[in-house]
């Protein structure tokens, strides 16, 4: 506003200094300064309109956060949320690392965002998943992004990062879309624009996969098959489900009959493996981070010899990185069904 000030002053003595000079002078003169005026006008106007939502509340799982401006740093201590931050471009500059695996890079990175976090320089946070407050608070983070469920879960440790007011939003993983969370971080980094054609993007190489495609009609179980010594069926809101869903497939959930035997239940309802048989009513089966290994087991399972999918040979992996859907897990999902099912 200074400068805006100074230009103003100007223009209030111009006239008097210039009484000698000619008429084309002081027009060019006063033209000059005019445009000067307008351009600063302009700049100020714009400033103003790019800081105009701001402060903004927003809703979280752990409460409201109040953010002052567009945050410029991101922290992520959650890999399963840190591909969707990507994805929208999100300036994230570290992000927690998980425990190395044939899931990750050597750093801990899920192996579906690994390489464009490399590319755009994002840095460990802390390895393992193990919280370190005082890694958070060297990064200097105007946005951390947390989770409220999972193995990367820091809501133990809220208080402290408040207390240290460190700004944080808490979201969770577990029982929404990747899309829905991607709506709700663009809203908290103004990146609304970029969380829509990220959207956007991914719905239209969906409906193309779609296209490309035989299907049957028959219902369809996806199976999370020996994780972890678990095993479980989707429900038909699942992310992964939602994925094939919108492929044409029709996803069938648990019998009904079987709930009172679910052990916990998230996104998939987990059973013991001896009801595994009766759980699997789909003619065909996916299996969920599943490998091609994996489905030979299934289809070698004296418990499983009597489901129509292992007799009719229809049981088909979705690769390794289904089993958390963000952008880029999704995409690989969706390359790996176009993959076994493409039309001749």
């Amino acid at each position: 506003m200074e400068s805006v000030t100074q230009v103003f002053i100007a223009a209030a003595i111009w006239p008097k200094s210039a009484e000698k000079e000619s008429v084309m002078m002081i027009a060019k003169r006063f033209f000059v300064l005019f445009a000067a005026i307008s351009a600063l006008l302009f700049s100020v106007s714009a400033g103003v309109a790019e800081n105009s939502d701001w402060p903004r509340i927003i809703r979280h799982d752990a409460g409201e956060l109040s953010l002052n401006a567009k945050p410029l740093r991101i922290v992520s201590t959650t890999p399963s949320v840190t591909g969707i931050l990507l994805a929208i471009n999100a300036p994230v500059v570290a992000t927690a690392a998980t425990t190395p695996s044939g899931l990750t890079d050597k750093k801990g990175f899920f192996t579906q965002w690994a390489e464009i976090a490399d590319q755009r320089g994002v840095e460990i946070l802390y390895a393992n998943l193990d919280f370190d407050l005082e890694a958070v608070i060297g990064w200097e983070p105007d946005l951390l992004i947390a989770s409220a469920t999972g193995a990367d879960s820091v809501l133990p440790h809220y208080a402290e990062l408040k207390a240290q007011n460190i700004p944080t939003l808490v979201v969770n993983y577990s029982n929404q879309s990747w899309q829905n969370i991607a709506t709700q971080l663009g809203r908290a980094t103004g990146l609304e624009a970029e969380a829509g054609q990220a959207i956007a993007r991914f719905n239209s190489l969906a409906a193309e996969a779609a296209g490309k495609i035989q299907r049957s009609a028959e219902p369809v179980s996806i199976v999370g098959y020996s994780i972890g010594g678990s095993y479980s069926i989707a429900k038909p809101a699942s992310p992964q489900a939602q994925l094939l869903t919108a492929l044409g497939f029709e996803v069938a959930g648990l019998p009904a009959e079987l709930e009172a035997d679910v052990s916990r239940s998230t996104d998939f309802a987990f059973i013991s493996h001896e009801n595994l048989s009766a759980a699997i009513t789909g003619k065909s089966v996916f299996l969920m981070r599943g490998s091609e290994e994996d489905v030979q087991a299934f289809l070698s399972d004296p418990v499983l010899r009597n489901l129509d999918a292992v007799s009719g040979k229809r049981v088909y992996p979705l690769g390794i990185t289904s089993f958390r859907i963000d952008y880029y897990s999704g995409l690989q999902m969706l390359e790996t069904v176009v993959r076994q099912f493409s039309a001749p």
